[in-house]
């Protein structure tokens, strides 16, 4: 048997609403996860809600404050062909992966928040047992996601994402379609988080969420600690995973600078 195989989505929308700036993903939340996986032996394919190339939010390429991770994924021949050329979502098999991971950057408040697409396949992961991951705003992915009960994804569960408070501090509250802490919260979510900008992230389950740019690396190593459980996959354990009750927390502490987003 080959390595377990971990999908990771990414956003195509690249305009910041009616402001006409430019958006798309936030390449640390794609970048330090890739090599968090990669490094640890699993296969990561990357695809796109479009398919082409995946718009990078400019500010997370800014030359004068790369992280290390950034720099080596666009120095990569291999890794920065993955984003330059994507397929789509729809063009994929989504259960063929073990998890599921959904980085951020402002453009999928748009397009990940309003894909059935994405919400059946985020959905189906998480009732079969495999893993949903997501950082920042990545868990726009999640509004729409409905368990096989009936019940929101996000309904009775642990999670985070950037918080309002974190969406007023980089001056985006009235730019964004909806704030998602709000909209996590209203859907039934048991919501946490940190201080602005510190790293953050909660496992609950299969489902692991991180607050913000500066939690990209634990929640990929978060996913990568529940790869390697080697759960079953039959239906009882599924269940069981997908109980209320917290079967672990992951936090770390607070980051030593400020985003810059």
């Amino acid at each position: 048997m080959g390595p377990q195989r971990v999908l990771i989505v990414c956003t195509s929308h690249d305009r910041l609403g009616s402001t006409g700036k430019a958006t798309g993903l936030w390449l640390e939340e794609l970048a330090v996860p890739y090599w968090v996986l990669r490094d640890a032996g699993y296969e990561v394919d990357v695809v796109s809600m479009a398919g082409g190339r995946v718009p990078l939010d400019p500010r997370s390429t800014d030359e004068s404050d790369r992280p290390a991770a950034v720099e080596r994924f666009l120095a990569d021949r291999t890794a920065a062909d993955a984003i330059a050329s994507t397929r789509r979502l729809a063009d994929i098999a989504p259960d063929a992966y073990a998890a599921i991971f959904l980085p951020g950057g402002h453009g999928a408040m748009w397009d990940f928040a309003a894909d059935e697409q994405l919400a059946r396949a985020v959905a189906a992961a998480y009732d079969d047992g495999r893993i949903v991951a997501a950082v920042c705003h990545g868990p726009a992915g999640l509004v729409g996601a409905v368990r096989a009960d009936g019940k929101a994804l996000v309904g009775a569960r642990r999670v985070t994402s950037f918080t309002n408070h974190e969406e007023a501090e980089v001056g985006l509250t009235d730019a964004v379609p909806f704030l998602l802490e709000s909209r996590l919260r209203e859907l039934g979510a048991i919501f946490e988080c940190a201080h602005a900008f510190s790293p953050y992230v909660v496992r609950d389950g299969n489902l692991v969420t991180g607050q913000n740019p500066q939690s990209s690396r634990a929640v990929a190593e978060a996913v990568v600690a529940v790869l390697a459980e080697h759960r079953p996959h039959d239906s009882a354990s599924a269940a069981r995973e997908a109980g209320l009750s917290v079967r672990a927390d992951m936090r770390t502490g607070p980051a030593s600078q400020a985003s810059r987003r």
